[in-house]
């Protein structure tokens, strides 16, 4: 955001500062009980009716704002993932009529050894995870090498190897999701079961807020000729919501990704398949006997003789239909849970704002132009005042000013007081003569699921605090610290579709 510069006669007699509000990102779109629901679609993006196979490009927030959607039977839509790997929301103010495929599966990993097509330059290579969904491990190589845990918050674990009068190599665990994912099964006739390739947890909610997808099946360890499979990977995950009618009579498929096959002399052993990924649909009505599926991969074969080596199976991911009026007889795979139309994304996202300088109380929705003008008599210093809304008390906001020339300078407040729900602070600080920029910014600590669920923009590592910054004629950033102390720089918009209460 900008502020414009005054003429020199104005400058003489005012001070202009910028209120700058800080969101936390994540659109909130009230769900209402008791009157019409409301998708939140602005129809910007028209109608969607493709007539031939249709490879969507997600936009960076994945979201998408139609009028109508109508894919017709014959017809398959799958997506091309955007750089953060979102969710894809589909939001619609008319009706979504789904006959053709609608498809977020995860990728199969290739098949290795004597069972691989001859080219052995893909053994082992991971399955792909679908849109908002993760990649499977990577099969170990040849030699009796570990191979690599699955991606997501509930990735299978890797296949590792054990010597019992010889090398064996253990399969990769299932992906969990809404249940924890199966362990794979490594053992010699008679002999117990070894400790590797154990299934990855459960995690996320039934309600599917936040949306996240499935996670990957871990790689199997390798043999002594040939390399492991690679794990399958998770379902992605997608919201429909329609201000109008959801009608299902085609198919919306989530799975999860099977792992690739082993055979041959000194072949390595299988990995996990990935778990199914998330399917949420918020509309008036939803009718349709369709196939509605997020189940989870299977892991492949495997010719072990005597020594018994499996990957391990996947759980299944989450479905979720919410409608006043339900004409749906069918059932899903997984079960789906339902209630009336919720929120598309959580209420409450955590807000900080400047709300008043030396007794002049900001405007509800600042422009970034003279949103506040004080007298040229007014004595340094002046006290800025701040409120949150779902930020945790006792954190602290940093408040910098610059003015249009010389330099910015910053003051910390004192602890936020209040409650979570609602908080404020206020510090002193000296203004310069002329226009001036302020800017707040808030560091706190996100609870362990969030932190899962953002993991996918911070390298697949748990997130543990997050930075609100804005600057002047700048998109608003996030700042994702994970728990080894990396941090990236989230573009706003990339979080746009992931609702979380925190």
């Amino acid at each position: 955001m900008k502020i414009l510069n005054f003429s020199k006669k104005e400058q003489q007699m005012k001070r202009v500062l910028e209120q700058w509000v800080a969101v936390c990102f994540f659109a909130v779109m009230p769900g209402l009980a008791l009157a019409a629901f409301d998708s939140g679609s602005t129809g910007a993006d028209g109608a969607f009716n493709p007539t031939v196979n249709t490879i969507v490009q997600l936009p960076p927030s994945g979201v998408f704002n139609y009028t109508t959607v109508n894919i017709p039977a014959g017809v398959t839509v799958t997506f091309r993932k955007n750089a953060a790997n979102t969710p894809v929301v589909i939001l619609a103010s008319g009706d979504v009529a789904i006959a053709g495929i609608l498809d977020l599966r995860g990728g199969k990993s290739p098949d290795t050894g004597a069972a691989g097509d001859g080219n052995i330059g893909d053994d082992g290579l991971p399955g792909v995870g679908g849109p908002g969904g993760f990649d499977g491990g990577r099969g170990g190589l040849a030699s009796g090498f570990f191979g690599s845990s699955g991606v997501g918050p509930g990735g299978g674990n890797s296949g590792g190897t054990f010597n019992s009068s010889g090398l064996y190599s253990c399969g990769g665990g299932g992906g969990g999701y809404s249940q924890a994912g199966t362990a794979a099964y490594c053992a010699v006739a008679g002999s117990t079961q070894a400790p590797y390739g154990t299934g990855g947890a459960s995690y996320g909610s039934s309600v599917l807020l936040p949306l996240v997808g499935g996670s990957g099946g871990g790689g199997g360890a390798g043999g002594n000729t040939f390399i492991g499979s690679g794990g399958g990977g998770g379902g992605g995950a997608v919201l429909i919501a329609s201000s109008a009618a959801v009608n299902v009579t085609g198919s919306i498929f989530a799975d999860g990704g099977a792992s690739g096959s082993s055979d041959g002399a000194g072949q390595g052993a299988v990995g996990g398949g990935g778990s199914g990924g998330a399917i949420r649909i918020v509309a008036n009505t939803i009718s349709g006997n369709g196939t509605i599926s997020a189940k989870g991969g299977v892991a492949g074969a495997s010719n072990s003789g005597s020594y018994y080596s499996f990957g391990g199976a996947a759980a299944n991911g989450r479905i979720r239909l919410e409608a006043s009026t339900f004409t749906r007889t069918a059932a899903t795979t997984p079960a789906f849970t339902t209630d009336l139309p919720g929120s598309v994304f959580v209420a409450g996202s955590p807000t900080l704002a400047i709300t008043g300088v030396a007794g002049v109380a900001a405007p509800a929705t600042p422009t970034g132009n003279a949103d506040i003008v004080l007298p040229a008599t007014t004595v340094n210093p002046v006290t800025v005042t701040f409120t949150t809304t779902n930020v945790p008390v006792g954190n602290t906001v940093k408040l910098t000013v610059t003015p249009a020339s010389g330099l910015a300078t910053s003051v910390v407040s004192p602890a936020l007081t209040g409650s979570t729900a609602s908080a404020g602070a206020s510090v002193q600080v000296t203004l310069p003569q002329g226009p001036s920029v302020l800017q707040a910014q808030t560091t706190y600590t996100i609870v362990a699921a969030l932190g899962d669920a953002m993991s996918r923009y911070a390298g697949n590592e748990r997130v543990e605090r997050m930075t609100l910054t804005a600057s002047p004629g700048k998109p608003s950033t996030a700042t994702l610290h994970t728990v080894t102390g990396k941090e990236y720089q989230v573009p706003a918009i990339t979080l746009a579709s992931l609702g979380v209460e925190f």
